[in-house]
């Protein structure tokens, strides 16, 4: 079920998926503040999306708000086509859905939760860039569009004790980026990637430590965690015209590590 708010013709049209809090809601303001019509996917908080959409309204931006669980194939077909029914043209991707489970350490992972968190955190990420690429692709008729993954700086530091699962599924979003970037170049469409650090986001809390920042924050270079519109600065950046000549391309906002 789509929450609609009237939405006039605009020249940019942007889709923030888990664009219901954190990184991705910020995004979203961003954006919006930026002049696109902004397309809020979110799985099942929808008082926190539609907060989003009035949120953007107010600032006089334009948004709506669609669920869809991103990690199942028939939900993202549906995503992208109510998207071209409410708002047209897709000009911007942000690939940002994604869920951390609790600590652990590898040898006590099971299979169910590894294959949980590649499917949501990394099959999403391709079947959202598939249905972005027929769209923007001059392939494919379209008019070309920037598309934006998000990873994290764990695909570096492999976050070992605590969510070496989570650090390999955004090694794997990190393999996509750079591989998709170069198969659509001359198709008009750039592909890069954010890799976030310490965000204070709740994020934490799903990964069973909500203070995990207070604990970590002395190993950070600049002696503090990020805040998630530090984030969707460099995400808003990368789409923007001012990055026009950028792609395949890996900005870390991770504070120094």
């Amino acid at each position: 079920m789509a929450t609609v708010a009237k939405v006039a013709k605009v020249a940019k049209v942007a889709l923030v998926t888990g664009g219901s809090r954190g990184i991705g809601a910020a995004t979203a303001k961003q954006l919006a503040a930026a002049g696109y019509a902004v397309c809020i996917n979110y799985l099942h908080n929808h008082a926190a999306a539609q907060q989003v959409v009035q949120d953007i309204l107010a600032q006089g931006g334009q948004a709506i708000a669609i669920q869809a669980d991103v990690a199942i194939e028939s939900e993202v077909q549906r995503l992208f086509i109510e998207l071209d029914q409410q708002l047209g043209r897709l000009d911007a991707l942000v690939n940002n859905a994604g869920i951390l489970l609790p600590q652990s350490r590898l040898e006590d992972l099971t299979a169910e939760r590894i294959n949980r968190l590649f499917n949501t955190n990394v099959c999403s990420y391709f079947l959202c860039c598939r249905e972005a690429v027929l769209r923007m692709s001059t392939r494919h008729g379209g008019q070309g569009g920037a598309i934006v993954n998000v990873s994290s700086a764990a695909s570096r530091l492999g976050s070992p004790n605590e969510y070496i699962d989570y650090a390999a599924t955004k090694g794997a979003i990190d393999t996509l980026s750079k591989g998709l970037s170069l198969e659509v170049a001359e198709e008009g469409i750039r592909v890069n990637c954010v890799r976030p650090g310490f965000i204070d986001t709740d994020m934490h809390t799903d990964g069973g430590e909500p203070d995990r920042l207070q604990r970590v924050k002395a190993n950070i270079p600049l002696k503090r965690g990020g805040e998630a519109s530090e984030v969707a600065a460099a995400i808003s950046f990368l789409l923007s015209d001012a990055a026009s000549y950028i792609t395949g391309s890996f900005l870390d906002v991770a504070g120094g590590r």
